[in-house]
């Protein structure tokens, strides 16, 4: 918190203020019906429309910081309380986030109960939620609201878990209109809802007892949704700019990649289409002239072709995507579980949809790291999963913050969350034996080298200047090594793991 606090006094701002910025401004001054076609800043509105009101109330807060941050021409305006006001804005709506992770913290108070209090498995996860190293920089110090969508998104899993499940239906159903990445782990709330709220019981077997199915309770979750759906979209609708909407929404034209690749499948599979690029060039095996001049590291968000290996569509995407998530979905449906079945889903599906998706952000891989805390705590063999794809997931986010007083913030920040998070699952499993292997282990000590080489080693060649690009290839290459591991490694645990069924005679 004194980190956060002596940000704010400092007022470090990134590029993600001033799309904020704009959208306070937006939603301020202009009638809904302009909303998603107000185009004065590049930084457009494309966020879900709930969002969209969030920044609306805002504004109405907003003004008595700073009326000039309103004005929609003020490009990049950036006043002391300007900056002060988003800070805060963020702060205060963290508070969602910490009652979401009290909750879900309930669900594990009284397993595996320690004599101390740092052993017990309730406090452990409540940090882990509470001072997680990638929501913290990218909220608090890069700027954004993800603790508050995130907070929606573990208050509606935890009332999955207290079987509450309209509540949590609800939820997520609200999310989705605030957020629409959020759709990445839909699949596991309706295959979830479906099996486990409409179908009301099973056999001796375990398996569906088809006569359950209730009409009551399909008609109640899907009054949920289209009452949702309607009063976040059906103003647009009656305005005829659902198009507009999702054409905002759903922007395909910015290409396969972020400017900085996503450590995902995307970002190895670039990486051999340059390696081959280069040697075909070397061996002239490729003509120079005939190669694509669209750069994938130029740190422009664009659409390119690939020089050697088959471009990549939106739609090659999606079915990629579907493919993988579909396991998941299966086991939930055919092994279920539970709650706990349901959260394994719901990590997969993310974690899927970060390996294969279009245009995915490098903070998406947050939408599964929070989630696996909850597991974490409860067996030594997700501990050790949950160890590998937080310590790279976070690493990935590092050139986010890229200025000097920022490199040495998130470096601290990463060590004590890291040593924090090793330290204390290992107390918590210490009869289990290691969690991590000797060669996972090296795996995350070589992330040492690697970021010494990148912040303090290669700027100092003269490859600088030339490949600039280098040092964020070799972390997002590094790091999709890593996740893609973790995520192979989940799914195979998840799919190998017995299930018994047991029913209460009455």
């Amino acid at each position: 918190m004194g980190i956060v606090l002596s940000k704010c006094l400092n007022l470090i701002h990134s590029t993600d203020f001033e799309v904020h910025r704009n959208w306070l401004a937006i939603t301020h001054n202009l009638p809904v019906s302009q909303w998603y076609y107000e185009a004065t800043s590049e930084w457009t509105l494309d966020y879900p429309p709930f969002f969209a009101w969030f920044e609306y109330a805002l504004s109405h807060v907003a003004k008595y910081f700073d009326q000039e941050m309103l004005v929609i021409q003020n490009l990049n305006y950036s006043s002391q309380a300007t900056v002060f006001f988003q800070r805060l804005s963020v702060i205060f709506t963290d508070i969602l986030f910490v009652y979401a992770a009290h909750e879900c913290c309930k669900y594990v108070n009284g397993k595996r109960p320690g004599k101390e209090l740092l052993e017990k498995p309730m406090f452990v996860l409540a940090v882990l939620l509470l001072w997680n190293f990638g929501l913290l920089i990218v909220d608090h110090i890069h700027f954004q609201y993800n603790g508050f969508l995130f907070g929606l998104m573990l208050l509606s899993v935890a009332r999955l878990f207290q079987k509450r499940h309209l509540e949590g239906a609800l939820l997520f159903a609200v999310l989705l209109h605030f957020k629409h990445i959020y759709i990445y782990v839909a699949p596991a709330y309706c295959v979830y809802l479906l099996r486990s709220y409409c179908f009301t019981a099973n056999r001796a077997d375990g398996s569906l007892k088809w006569s359950s199915f209730s009409f009551l309770r399909i008609t109640s979750l899907g009054l949920i949704v289209c009452l949702v759906s309607a009063l976040s979209l059906g103003p647009f609708a009656v305005l005829g700019q659902l198009p507009q909407v999702i054409s905002r929404l759903f922007p395909f034209k910015r290409g396969l990649c972020h400017a900085y690749w996503a450590p995902n499948f995307w970002a190895l599979y670039n990486a051999v289409d340059k390696t081959l690029a280069v040697v075909g060039i070397k061996y002239k095996f490729l003509d120079p002239e005939k190669i694509p001049k669209a750069s994938m590291t130029g740190g422009l968000v664009q659409e390119f072709q690939h020089t050697v290996l088959p471009s990549v569509t939106p739609l090659a995407t999606l079915i990629c995507t579907f493919i993988s998530i579909l396991p998941s979905v299966f086991c939930l449906w055919f092994k279920p579980q539970g709650p706990r079945g349901f959260l394994q889903c719901l990590i997969l599906c993310a974690l899927s949809s970060f390996m294969f998706g279009w245009h995915v952000h490098e903070k998406a891989i947050l939408l599964a790291i929070l989630p696996l805390s909850l597991l974490s705590v409860e067996s030594p063999k997700r501990a050790g999963i949950y160890l590998i794809l937080t310590t790279t997931g976070h690493f990935a986010l590092f050139p986010l913050l890229f200025t000097p007083p920022e490199i040495t913030t998130k470096i601290l920040l990463m060590l004590l969350f890291t040593v924090y998070s090793f330290s204390s699952l290992r107390a918590l499993f210490r009869k289990e034996g290691p969690l991590l292997n000797w060669l996972e282990t090296i795996y995350l000590i070589e992330l040492v080298p690697l970021e010494i080489f990148c912040e303090i080693v290669f700027p100092l060649t003269p490859w600088n200047l030339k490949f600039p690009f280098i040092p964020l290839l070799l972390t997002s290459v590094y790091c999709a090594l890593g996740i893609t591991y973790a995520w192979l490694k989940l799914y195979v645990s998840v799919l190998t793991e017995s299930v018994t069924v047991r029913q209460k005679a009455e």
